[in-house]
């Protein structure tokens, strides 16, 4: 079957940063999500994007599409053919619906009787005739969150397109999009090469543009350009920091991309290097360099879109520009030093936190409440858990904070040591906001962790309480994010902190500001958050079914819930442990569908009839003992390792005993044994839920 190369391309204006990638890579999954719809074989499909073109090119387009195989099912065969053989009205029209003599049908035998079939294959279409009405429907179906609209056509897209290009091997697909005739004339650089560009086939599409000042491929651009900034600071003994994220950016607002090495006044290096940096990066889009010591260095680097013949000039403007941003943040600092982190503090009345949950002095007051209680879970100083809250929010009336916004909580630090505040409580302002997504690090000291979990669930509890929960993918608040980050601070933790007494200080600490009947959102909250921590642990690959058990018999501690679940992963690898979760599903089974309550009623040793019920109520009681002493000390492991040796009584006893026999008496007697053994059984969780 013949071929030929596939070649899609928009021109466009400058897209966003944030589209460039995104937008190629989706065109490209819909328009061969598009060829497969319509049967159409195809090879590899690479996606192309720069800030004035997204692109597609796929090889080995096959030229026709693969005929499908249409079957059409008809009659029954028993109730289409009389005693004499001859043919039913139904079969006689079915075999006209299809255009065919009866002779043409076919028979399908099933499991259900024999039935008539006519068997077709549709006529294979031309590719090329297809390829128009799959590319348009591909753009339209883009993931676009804002366009715009131009032409007198009012089209809308991301930016106003300019040309574009549809090849079918040499051939240019005739017809429009966006009013504009498809052609094969693309456009290189806009100032090395603004002239246009004829693809001569679609796979010379890559390298034409070379020749024409653009590198089309995102991921090669992104390379490069990564080389260029570490070839520099090689050069220069120095080592480059290069975040993904800006790098990405980087590479989505040039085409043709040179990295320049420039420099800043050393006096900046009085500020705070994480002012430094942000400002680098967030503003300037430029990649901070250390010295060969870590020490933030004078110099920085930036990538351009040209090759310019007077590059000095080009790094006395960039460095102009540096040097403006970088006083801004300099005077902020030094006009922020002049007044006490702690002078702040009042401030706060006048700054709205949410309209619904009062200010930011009120959610201070709220987390000091809050920190009361932790601190004496935690043995916390209370004097230092109360200064850390104080001053926790503090520098959101910054000057620099205001500029740098990212900088939160770290120059509440730098002011903190300032004012010569204690170092853990500077920390504790530092790295209360940890983690800040999903794979961060967490804080170190229990000080910080203690503020992190206040100010979280401050604000999941008000916003629970006021009706502003995650609905669907909706989360504007972020409350997803701060149960997690709530979750995984109380893993580490090792103290039993309660879930419900967690969620109902916070409740209290509000007062008057919810409803009365607020308490009523303690276990809805509970079930935000250890649903999250479920999302957690399957990042880990740990199989939710170890906490789902847990959960079963303890929902409130998750420290102690973590525990449970290292010591049921090891579990399932005993040898009896599979044995023993079926058993235990069936000791389950058999007390639940019974609906007695077996409590308070002794288990009455004078109604055993059977060796085997004796021997399993000695193991319960030998086990009991057990469980009692280490349970002390939350030794999980050795529990489940004592509950394993059940396996083999439990096994003999449902050999040898009928539990629900006639007699009342001795019917109740082995289900309250087995209500007793069903609760050892979950004294780490329920092992009837496990799976294997």
């Amino acid at each position: 079957m013949k071929s030929e190369n596939f070649l899609f391309e928009l021109g466009v204006e400058e897209l966003p940063s944030h589209a460039v990638k995104f937008l190629s890579e989706e065109l490209a999954k819909n328009i061969s999500a598009g060829f497969k719809s319509a049967e159409i074989k195809h090879g590899t499909v690479h996606a192309y994007g720069s800030p004035r073109r997204i692109a597609v090119v796929i090889k080995y387009v096959s030229e026709i599409t693969v005929g499908q195989k249409i079957t059409k099912k008809g009659p029954s065969i028993e109730s289409s053919i009389d005693a004499n053989n001859n043919p039913s009205k139904s079969l006689l029209g079915f075999a006209k619906s299809c255009g065919v003599t009866l002779a043409e049908l076919s028979k399908l035998e099933t499991d259900k009787g024999q039935w008539w079939i006519y068997e077709s294959e549709e006529k294979p279409l031309k590719t090329e005739e297809l390829l128009l009405p799959i590319v348009k429907k591909s753009v339209a179906e883009l993931p676009i969150q804002k366009v715009m609209t131009w032409g007198e056509g009012g089209y809308q897209f991301s930016r106003p397109v300019h040309w574009a290009v549809m090849m079918f091997g040499k051939n240019i697909i005739d017809g429009e999009i966006f009013g504009l005739k498809l052609g094969n004339d693309t456009f290189g650089h806009r100032f090395h090469h603004p002239s246009a560009i004829a693809i001569s086939a679609p796979e010379n599409y890559e390298a034409q543009l070379i020749k024409g000042k653009v590198i089309a491929d995102f991921a090669e651009r992104r390379e490069i350009i990564r080389q260029q900034i570490e070839q520099i600071a090689f050069d220069n003994q120095l080592v480059a920091i290069i975040p993904d994220s800006l790098l990405e950016e980087v590479t989505s607002i040039v085409e043709w991309p040179k990295a320049v090495l420039a420099s800043f006044d050393a006096k900046f290096l009085n500020v705070p290097e994480e002012a430094l940096i942000e400002s680098m990066q967030h503003h300037q889009k430029c990649f901070a360099l250390r010295d060969s010591h870590g020490k933030l260095s004078p110099y920085f680097i930036f990538v351009t879109n040209i090759e310019s013949k007077n590059l000095a000039k080009v790094i006395v403007g960039n460095e102009k520009v540096m040097r403006a941003r970088l006083s801004d943040g300099a005077f902020f600092f030094e006009q922020d030093k002049k007044d006490a982190l702690i002078a702040h503090l009042k401030e706060m009345e006048k700054v709205v936190f949410h309209a619904k949950l009062g200010s930011l002095a009120d959610k201070t007051k709220r987390m000091i409440k809050i920190m009361d209680f932790l601190a004496n879970a935690l043995n916390l100083d209370s004097v230092k858990a109360k200064r850390a809250t104080e001053l926790a929010k503090c520098d959101l009336l910054t000057g620099m904070v205001g500029e740098f916004p990212e900088l939160q909580g770290l120059m509440g630090y730098y002011y903190a040591k300032h004012d010569n505040e204690a170092e853990e409580v500077a920390v504790a302002i530092r790295d209360h906001y940890l983690p800040k997504f999903a794979a961060d690090n967490l804080p170190e000291d229990n000080l910080s962790k203690a503020l992190s979990l206040a100010d979280r669930i401050d604000t999941i509890v008000g916003l629970f309480a006021s009706g502003q929960k995650p609905t669907g993918v909706k989360d504007p608040f972020k409350l997803r994010r701060h149960a997690l980050a709530i979750a995984r601070v109380l893993i580490t933790l090792s103290s039993n902190i309660s879930l419900t007494d967690l969620i109902s200080r916070a409740i209290d600490a509000y007062d008057e500001i919810i409803p009365g009947n607020s308490k009523e959102i303690i276990e809805p909250l509970k079930t935000f958050i250890l649903e999250r921590m479920l999302s957690f642990y399957q990042t880990k690959d740990i199989d939710p079914q170890f906490l789902n058990a847990v959960i079963a018999v303890q929902n409130d501690r998750i420290f102690d819930m973590n525990n449970r679940v290292d010591a049921l992963r090891n579990f399932v690898n005993l040898p009896e442990a599979s044995d023993l979760a079926a058993a235990c599903k069936r000791v389950s089974n058999l007390v639940e569908k019974s609906d007695i309550s077996f409590e308070n009623q002794e288990v009455k040793e004078n109604l055993f009839t059977e060796n085997a019920e004796r021997l399993l109520f000695k193991k319960i009681i030998d086990i009991e003992n057990l469980v009692d002493s280490f349970k002390l000390n939350s030794d999980y492991a050795s529990i489940l390792n004592g509950l394993a040796t059940f396996q083999k009584p439990l096994a003999s006893f449902f050999e040898y005993v009928m539990v629900m026999v006639d007699n009342p008496e001795i019917k109740f007697n082995r289900l309250n044994l087995l209500h007793r053994l069903q609760k050892l059984l979950q004294s780490v969780a329920d092992i009837s839920l496990l799976n294997f």
